[in-house]
């Protein structure tokens, strides 16, 4: 019986993606990836997952529970053994960090 080769850490970040698209913004029907608001994903040896994110506006009403909503969303990817959120205000987020597609979506283009 051959072993189940487990995957690289890297070959998660699909998936994490993925997942981080079912967390929209509260206030904007658009998700989270799509809208900028995810800065950096890492994921590292022991399959540990460090998302770097930032709000749409420093004064934002759910800037105490969405890390937490989010920390959720990449722990439910098989494979991920534990997540954090950082949530940092450096650089800003604008409209610039928006998809395409979720410009598109809002009717900005």
């Amino acid at each position: 019986m051959s072993e189940v080769k487990k995957p690289m850490p890297e070959d998660l970040l699909p998936a994490i993606i993925e997942a981080l698209k079912t967390v929209y913004d509260p206030e904007i029907p658009v998700n989270i990836y799509d809208l900028g608001l995810i800065y950096d994903v890492k994921l590292d040896d022991n399959y540990f997952a460090d998302v770097s994110m930032t709000l749409t506006a420093p004064g934002c009403p759910v800037a105490e529970t969405f890390p937490g909503i989010v920390e959720n969303a990449v722990k439910s990817v098989a494979g991920v053994s534990d997540a954090v959120v950082e949530l940092t205000f450096d650089p800003p987020w604008t409209i610039d960090n928006m998809s395409e597609e979720a410009k598109l979506e809002l009717g900005m283009i």
